[in-house]
């Protein structure tokens, strides 16, 4: 959590974190800023002080309502600057930098850059600015950096984002079943009232305009895969496939709202009309492990031996698994979830040995088969969130029926 970051700077030897870009689609800055529009700012936290934000003054108002102090990035006079340096423009700004950084008293230590900035650009700035301030020491943090462990658990005002997106994308969820129903099968296939076939395509652009109405937004695209294809967890679905009638769909939608802000991640596996007897034990394979992790969840258990006890069920229930063989396409191919935020993979990560599912932690639960060969793949997946009383919640309750009555035309 944000509180968390002094102490974890400290356990890290960070002295500062710099966030460079836009506050828009740039989870490390809006997780200072929230959701603002700021083309472009540098905000910078020092150990033990509040952060400070440097924009321009056109956006001046908007930079305030994140409640940060502000200060006026057009005073440091980058245009008298860049004669100073024969028009470098990368020298220019590291110069704007090292004025910056003098104006809060930062000199020296360990600084951490995160944010959006072409890496070409960032790369000379950042060259620059060691040169003309050599007692600090810039890093790009790997792996587990100091903002990825304060994101991985969220505070209540995150919390009511992650239930708001999880209420959103199951009312499209719901409006995506009705509209399917509302149409009626020949032949296998479900047609539209001209007798043409409705597709993936159709689908999909209702989900994106009954997105745009409920104000969030679908930046990944949506998983409506049929057949074969639902036998690969990441496909996104061909626009032009028929839905037809007793094939396995796999339905994972992760919107995220509007700005950038926090995501849901959410799938079903449906069978129109009927499903075919292989189509129905594979989901019901996947639903058994499903519903036993779901109801062995605890707070505070290791995140790690949960994958472990889905492939386990999995290996149990003959199917191969990536715990088996790390190379396999078919079977139980991924890990059994992620954390969810401003990022819609985020730690904890269920192949962690470090984490576990303590108060504050968002993950997916989302086991799944997949057997492209066979022409079917299944998956189940809901976020849980564990709040400050240390209970779970279900964000994203729907029911759970594989097959979607069709009406014969």
């Amino acid at each position: 959590m944000k509180k968390d970051i002094d102490a974890l700077m400290e356990k890290h030897q960070i002295d500062a974190l710099l966030i460079t870009g836009p506050a828009g689609h740039n989870p490390p800055m809006q997780y200072f800023t929230g959701n603002v529009h700021i083309g472009h700012g540098d905000l910078i936290k020092k150990r033990g002080e509040e952060p400070v934000l440097f924009c321009n003054p056109m956006e001046r108002e908007e930079a305030a309502r994140s409640g940060i102090e502000i200060k006026n990035l057009a005073e440091y006079r980058l245009s008298e600057l860049m004669k100073e340096v024969d028009n470098d423009p990368a020298k220019a700004t590291a110069l704007r930098y090292k004025k910056m950084f003098s104006d809060i008293s930062l000199t020296s230590g360990k600084l951490s850059i995160y944010g959006l900035q072409e890496a070409g650009q960032a790369y000379r700035i950042f060259n620059e600015l060691k040169a003309i301030l050599p007692d600090i020491e810039i890093i790009g943090e790997m792996g587990h950096s100091v903002l990825s462990q304060a994101m991985e658990t969220k505070d209540e005002d995150e919390a009511k984002h992650l239930r708001h997106m999880g209420k959103v994308t199951t009312e499209i969820v719901g409006r995506v079943q009705k509209f399917i129903q509302s149409h009626k099968s020949k032949d296998g296939v479900v047609v539209k009232t001209d007798g043409t076939p409705l597709t993936i395509g159709d689908v999909k652009s209702k989900i994106n305009l009954w997105a745009a109405e409920l104000d969030v937004e679908n930046p990944h695209g949506t998983i409506f895969a049929i057949g074969a294809d639902s036998g690969v967890p990441h496909n996104g679905g061909n626009p032009t496939d028929k839905l037809e009638l007793g094939k396995t769909i796999v339905f994972d939608i992760f919107l995220q709202q509007a700005g950038g802000g926090y995501h849901s991640d959410f799938t079903r596996t449906w069978c129109l009309g009927y499903a075919p007897e292989a189509e129905q034990k594979l989901y019901d394979d996947v639903r058994k492990v499903f519903d036993n992790i779901m109801e062995g969840l605890e707070l505070n258990a290791p995140f790690a031996p949960m994958q472990a006890l889905t492939c386990q069920m999995f290996e149990d229930l003959g199917h191969e698994t990536i715990r088996q063989n790390p190379m396999i396409t078919e079977g139980y191919v991924h890990s059994l979830g992620h954390g969810l935020g401003l990022r819609i993979h985020e730690a904890p990560g269920a192949r962690d040995e470090k984490a576990f599912f303590k108060t504050g932690v968002a993950v997916t639960i989302e086991p799944g088969l997949y057997y492209p060969s066979k022409g079917m793949g299944s998956r189940i997946e809901d976020t849980v969130y564990v709040n400050q009383e240390g209970t779970i919640e279900l964000l994203t309750d729907y029911p759970y029926d594989l097959v979607i009555p069709i009406e014969e035309a």
